[in-house]
């Protein structure tokens, strides 16, 4: 690990969900990252507050499970008001049921704030850093590395960086990576973080408009805190007040509550929904992750689940490269995977934004994969129903649970059935065990990140597979 000082082995600009994330999981690969963020600060408001069902299986591995889910609850039903009344119930998502394999079959409401207070903490437990008030200017490559240039203090070289700072990245802007996208919808909208009084916070509370021209309000309450966010929407064209006078006039004007009921706003923003796609996600020695990468709409909750996924994938190849000696070239295969599903992603998103699509199955996120990645290979003439590239369920296998198994920055090789289980070395402990349901039989070598990258019966093929990405023990 190279010293403290202003050499890191990767440079990520951001403090966001995405670089919170690839911070800790590179600083519990041993690899010296710097976190950098313009802002004196992390992000005080609600903004990103549901986390999906995949996510919470990453924060999981990434210790931070127990503190999120104490942090938040689950998302409230619906309330939808008239004239002061209550007139019917509203679910925001379909039902799921918790089962063996898919052990959180929920989205968890958290405020993105606090979400990131928690990736902090645990970025800092484990001796990551964070530089507040560094704005990036510039961004200087070469064959051995990336300089960035800052508003004030000194360069910071690095071996690598990743751009996790948002839909207006510096980075990707100095880079020239333009984005390809669209506006889902022209019409303004505010979203505050308040106090407020006169609402119960066992409803999400939805305010339908109330004549032509008027948007809909809809309050919910923040699990885990005192606060409500509200959201309203805006005729095209309509300035935005968000001072406290503003909000409290939209609140009075679209709800039967009076403008004193809403006591104090704590952040407050306005946006126009849209979604972009960056034309590619990596320059030379420079990742975009998150925000820089994709910015989508707000429904379905795709962004930051989105984003902390980027991470997650990008976090075990740059720690494979620069801790354990694999081919660079495996840095390639991030683009390669993350693109298409953030496409996905963003598409879904607008199609919930627009009405099209229900908030169900696929904004779960639990059936996201990479089987037409370069890194998978299906070497079994009848895959069973987990396929190379699909992510790897949670179960009990000869008495060891599965996520308890991959927890951690390794490999797991799974032996089920009569499948013999070559010894690949300390590096890559092994569950063996009977078939199982959800995979069958056979061998299924888990990859750091939680996906099947090498499935079939040969012994010699799980070694072969690692040797080909310079990972042999």
């Amino acid at each position: 690990m190279t010293a403290h000082g202003d050499t890191p082995d990767v440079l990520i600009v951001g403090a966001g969900p995405a670089g919170l994330a690839l911070g800790i999981d590179l600083a519990r690969r041993g690899v010296d990252a710097l976190v950098v963020e313009r802002a004196d600060g992390l992000f005080p408001g609600s903004r990103g507050k549901g986390i999906q069902p995949r996510t919470m299986e990453v924060f999981d591995d990434l210790g931070v499970l127990g503190a999120v889910r104490a942090a938040g609850g689950t998302y409230p039903v619906g309330m939808i008001w008239q004239d002061g009344q209550r007139v019917g119930e509203h679910r925001m998502f379909d039902p799921a049921e918790a089962s063996e394999d898919s052990p959180y079959n929920e989205p968890w409401m958290v405020p993105q704030w606090r979400t990131q207070e928690i990736l902090r903490a645990r970025l800092e437990e484990l001796g990551g850093r964070i530089a507040f008030g560094r704005e990036v200017t510039g961004v200087v490559q070469d064959g051995e590395g990336v300089t960035a240039r800052f508003t004030s203090g000194a360069d910071v070289r690095a071996r690598y960086l990743v751009a996790a700072d948002g839909g207006r990245s510096a980075v990707r802007r100095a880079l020239g990576i333009g984005m390809t996208g669209e506006t889902v919808d022209p019409n303004p909208t505010l979203v505050a973080d308040l106090r407020i009084t006169g609402l119960d916070r066992d409803n999400w509370h939805v305010f339908p408009p109330r004549g032509e021209g008027e948007g809909f309000l809809a309050v919910c309450p923040l699990a885990g805190t005192e606060d409500f966010q509200a959201v309203a929407r805006f005729p095209e064209g309509t300035s935005v007040d968000l001072s406290l006078d503003g909000v409290r006039k939209v609140v009075a004007a679209r709800s039967h509550l009076a403008p004193e009921d809403v006591t104090e706003v704590r952040w407050a923003s306005d946006f126009r929904p849209r979604a972009a796609l960056a034309d590619r996600f990596r320059d030379g020695r420079v990742f975009l992750a998150g925000d820089a990468a994709h910015v989508h709409s707000p429904a379905g909750g795709q962004g930051l689940n989105t984003s902390v996924q980027d991470a997650y994938n990008l976090g075990w190849k740059l720690g494979a490269v620069l801790r354990d000696g694999a081919d660079a070239a495996l840095l390639d295969t991030y683009e390669e995977e993350r693109r298409p599903v953030a496409a996905d992603m963003l598409a879904l998103s607008t199609s919930v934004h627009r009405g099209q699509t229900r908030r169900g199955g696929a904004t779960r996120q639990l059936d996201l994969g990479y089987r037409e990645s370069s890194l998978t290979e299906e070497t079994r003439e009848a895959p069973g129903p987990v396929r190379a590239g699909d992510r790897a369920p949670d179960g009990t296998v000869g008495g060891v649970r599965l996520f308890d198994a991959f927890r951690g920055p390794h490999w797991t090789l799974l032996a089920l059935g009569s499948a013999q289980a070559p010894d690949l070395g300390e590096a890559v402990p092994v569950v063996r065990g009977p078939a199982h349901e959800a995979y069958g039989t056979g061998l299924f070598l888990v990859r750091p990140d939680g996906y099947v990258g090498w499935a079939g019966a040969s012994a010699t093929g799980p070694g072969a597979y690692l040797t080909r990405l310079g990972l042999r023990p």
